[in-house]
């Protein structure tokens, strides 16, 4: 039997509550397709430990995480915490650390859920974000200046490097030429003098490399016109650090909740673990009642199993998600049911 060894981070809020269903579906598919996996805790890593310890995880939290095959995070954030204060202490240096690259939200509107947006049809609206996902817009250069004075300042520098956005747009590529569909990349070339013509001129050249993939650009803010207007008309959709990060939640809420968003970091070269984590966040506002959706976190926990090398087995779970939702009408209450966290697993688990 194949075993893999899993990081478990339930991190803020909801995290915690999201987390046991995932595992419950995973040992359960692990069982039936003859795999295991071993599992460890970091239940302290969180916004609580910074307020009583100054930081998000202990100075080695890195090394702690090194010899793991995956990581399966919760949330991150809560009030009291600012968002740049957890997200720095915590996520983005394991993503930086084990170069997760590559972010993977895959975006389907599943019969049962009615979209907001009128057209966007079950089984139609079925596509793949691609997001850059260590440098970009996001990067640690920059600084404050002048605090407290009327000339304050704040400079903030994007770095675009022709090695970091080669190899996020070729796994574009490659990822489109799996679906046998195409690659459209979100640009702003007609605003930002420097980083976006970069951008698109790796892009021209990454596709000349695979002429079998058909590929377009669109300015960023029609594309996100686009996302709404036209959703199905997407394959493959690849952006700079921001521009994925926002797509992806406007594509997620396109698809009716983003409490069924899933998220992948990836390092494709499995030199390193790679992270996955539902789209949802903390949810304080609803944290420790038992409400909590818990489909983000076990459609993650899916394409955690396809990375793993069980595709099989991750389809079994996405199979499972697609018939809750379009065989009955059990809802948690962000989809407008009345359903627990625990009842909604259940009846999942029962389908799966």
């Amino acid at each position: 039997m194949t075993n893999h060894r899993i990081a478990l981070i339930p991190g803020d809020g909801i995290g915690a509550e999201v987390l046991p269903p995932a595992q419950q579906v995973l040992d359960a598919v692990g069982r039936r397709h003859g795999f295991g996996l071993a599992y460890t805790a970091y239940d302290d890593w969180s916004c609580e430990r910074y307020l009583h310890e100054g930081s998000m995880m202990p100075d080695d939290g890195i090394d702690q995480l090194r010899d793991k095959d995956a990581i399966l995070l919760g949330a991150v954030g809560y009030p009291g915490v600012p968002d740049h204060v957890s997200l720095w202490g915590l996520l983005i240096p394991i993503r930086r650390s084990f170069r997760q690259y590559v972010n993977l939200r895959p975006i389907r509107v599943f019969e049962g859920i009615d979209s907001p947006v009128r057209g966007a049809a079950a089984g139609e609206v079925d596509f793949v974000v691609v997001r850059e996902n260590v440098e970009g817009e996001y990067s640690e250069i920059g600084g404050r200046l002048n605090r407290g004075f009327p000339e304050e300042m704040a400079v903030q520098e994007s770095v675009f490097t022709r090695a970091g956005v080669t190899r996020v747009v070729d796994y574009a590529f490659g990822l489109a030429a799996q679906r046998g569909g195409k690659v459209t990349s979100a640009t702003k070339s007609n605003g930002i003098v420097h980083t976006m013509p970069f951008w698109d001129e790796l892009v021209a050249e990454r596709a000349a490399a695979h002429p079998q993939v058909p590929w377009d650009q669109e300015h960023i803010d029609a594309l996100a016109a686009k996302f709404v207007l036209d959703p199905a008309r997407f394959d493959v959709v690849v952006g700079s650090n921001l521009f994925g990060d926002i797509l992806s939640d406007l594509a997620a809420a396109v698809a009716g909740s983003i409490g069924i968003a899933p998220a992948a970091n990836l390092n494709p070269e499995r030199e390193f673990p790679s992270m996955f984590e539902p789209v949802h966040g903390s949810a304080p506002d609803i944290a420790g009642q038992g409400i909590a959706n818990p489909l983000g976190a076990i459609w993650s926990a899916a394409m955690m199993l396809d990375h793993l090398g069980h595709p099989e087995a991750g389809k079994d779970v996405t199979d499972a998600i697609a018939a809750v939702l379009a065989k009955t009408d059990v809802r948690t209450p962000d989809l407008g049911g009345t359903a627990s966290t625990a009842e909604f697993t259940d009846k999942l688990l029962e389908l799966l």
